[in-house]
C-alpha cells in the first residue's frame, strides 16, 4: 500500500468515551473465532489481553507474511489488544492467569475440547473469587453432545452445516472464500458478551457461555432449510447466479469485465427490456412472462442477454441498468475493495501500527456518533508481559526466574 494511500486515512473527533471503557477481557484464543469476538470488544473500548505460547505465540501468527511480514489473518483480528505469553502447563503461569481473571470482566477461550476445564478455568471456580466474570466458551459443537470432543476447523463446520450443499457449482461444492465459520461463532460470542455485561448490570452476577460454529452457521442456514422443509428438495448449487431468479447474477460485457445484476419482480423485467436490452417486445415473449419461465429457460435467455452485453463496456451496461433502476454491482477483486470509491469517499479507511509499521485497517461496520472505535497497534508476542505481571504484583526477580523457565 502506497504512502499516498495511507495520507487519505482520517478519524474525525468525538468524544473519548467509548461503551466498553473500563471492561477488561482476557482471552485465551488462537485462529479465528475468539480472536475475532475480542477485536470487535476492543474496537468498543474493552482492554483485551490476549494470552499466547511463550516464543510462537498464536499459530495464526505464521499462516502466511503477506502484510509487511505478518499474517493477514493475524492483523484482521487481532488490533488494540496486549499480549501475554504464558506457559499454562507451569503452575506459576497458570496462577498469574487466576491471578489476573480475579479482576477480569471476561474470560474468552476457543482451547481444544476440555482444556480449560482441566486447567480449572471454569465458572464454578472462577467466580467464587469474581462472582461478576463472564465466561464465554466457543468451540466447533458445543460443550456436550456426541461431537463434543471433534475437531473443528472452518471447511469441516461449513459441510456439516449444510453450506457446501447450496454453495458452488451443480458439479462442484465450494467452500466460502472468507472463515464463515469463525466469523458466524466470533459474531454470536460477541453478541452474547454484550448482552451477558448488560444482565449483569441487572443482576450483578456474571455468565457462562457456549457458543458453537455449528449453531451459528446453522442459524445462518435457516434461508435454505425452510426451504427444503418436510423433506422438500433444497436450493440448487447455481455458482454465482441466484438458485430460483432470472436474470440474477454474473454477466460478461465486452470488455471482459463481469456484471452483476438482479431481477426482483416483473416491473423491473419490462424495464430491462426496454431500457438495458432495447428490446420492448421481448418482455412479453411467452418463454419469459413470468420469473418461472425466465428460469425455465434461463439458457435461452442468457444467450440474447450476452448477446448484447458483448456490445457494450461494463461501465456502459451498468449505465444502462442504472438508468433503469436495475440493481446491479461490479465483480471486484481484492484490489478494487482495496480502492473502492464508496469506502474512500465514506473515509472507512484508518492506519493502525504493528510490528511491520502503519498499516490500512477498515473501521468496525456502523458509525455511532457519540464515540469513536479503538484503532490501537496489532502487538508482537508477548510486548507487554512484563507490564501485565508487574501490574498483578509479581516483582522483577519473579518475572525474571519465570523468563529462565519459559513460564513466560
Amino acid at each position: 500500500m502506497s504512502s499516498a494511500f495511507l495520507g487519505l486515512f482520517n478519524m474525525s473527533s468525538k468524544p473519548a468515551v467509548r461503551p466498553l471503557d473500563g471492561i477488561t477481557v482476557v482471552s485465551l484464543e488462537h485462529a479465528i473465532a475468539a480472536p475475532f469476538c475480542t477485536r470487535q470488544l476492543a474496537d468498543l473500548g474493552a482492554r483485551v489481553i490476549k494470552v499466547e505460547r511463550p516464543g510462537e505465540g498464536d499459530f495464526a501468527r505464521a499462516y502466511d507474511e503477506r502484510v509487511g511480514g505478518l499474517a493477514s489473518h493475524f492483523v484482521w483480528v487481532n488490533r488494540s489488544k496486549e499480549s501475554l505469553t504464558l506457559d499454562l502447563k507451569q503452575a506459576e503461569a497458570l496462577s498469574a492467569l487466576k491471578t489476573l481473571l480475579k479482576t477480569a470482566d471476561v474470560l474468552v477461550q476457543n482451547l481444544a475440547p476440555g482444556a480449560a476445564a482441566r486447567m480449572g478455568l471454569t465458572a464454578t471456580e472462577l467466580q467464587r473469587d469474581n462472582p461478576g466474570l463472564i465466561l464465554c466458551d466457543i468451540s466447533g459443537y458445543g460443550n456436550d453432545g456426541p461431537y463434543r470432543d471433534k475437531k473443528a476447523y472452518d471447511l469441516l463446520i461449513q459441510s456439516e452445516a449444510g453450506f457446501l450443499s447450496v454453495t458452488g457449482t451443480p458439479d462442484v461444492p465450494s467452500k466460502a472464500g472468507n472463515s464463515i465459520a469463525d466469523i458466524a461463532a466470533g459474531m454470536y460470542a460477541y453478541s452474547n458478551i454484550l448482552a451477558a455485561l448488560l444482565q449483569r448490570q441487572k443482576t450483578g452476577v456474571g455468565s457462562s457461555i457456549d457458543v458453537s460454529m455449528l449453531e451459528s452457521l446453522g442459524e445462518w442456514m435457516s434461508y435454505p432449510m425452510y426451504y427444503a422443509y418436510q423433506g422438500a428438495s433444497p436450493p440448487q448449487r447455481s455458482g454465482a447466479s441466484h438458485a430460483t431468479i432470472y436474470p440474477y447474477g454474473p454477466f460478461k460485457a465486452g470488455d471482459g469485465a463481469t456484471v452483476m445484476l438482479g431481477l426482483q419482480n416483473e416491473r423491473e423485467w419490462l424495464a430491462f427490456c426496454e431500457v438495458v436490452l432495447d428490446n420492448p417486445a421481448l418482455a412479453s415473449d411467452v418463454r419469459f412472462d413470468k420469473n418461472s419461465k425466465r428460469h425455465e429457460n434461463r439458457d435461452a435467455l442468457a444467450k440474447l442477454i450476452d448477446a448484447c452485453f458483448s456490445k457494450l463496456t461494463c461501465d456502459q451496461v451498468i449505465a444502462k441498468l442504472d438508468q433503469a433502476q436495475i440493481a446491479n454491482a461490479r465483480l471486484n477483486d481484492m484490489n478494487g475493495v482495496w480502492h473502492h470509491p464508496q469506502l474512500a469517499a465514506r473515509e472507512r479507511w484508518v492506519s493502525v501500527d504493528s510490528p511491520a509499521g502503519p498499516i490500512p485497517a477498515l473501521l468496525p461496520p456502523g458509525t455511532n456518533d457519540q464515540f469513536d472505535y479503538r484503532m490501537d497497534a496489532i502487538p508482537s508476542v508477548g510486548q507487554h508481559t512484563k507490564a501485565i505481571l508487574t501490574e498483578i504484583g509479581f516483582n522483577p526477580d519473579q518475572i525474571s526466574a519465570m523468563k529462565a523457565t519459559k513460564a513466560i
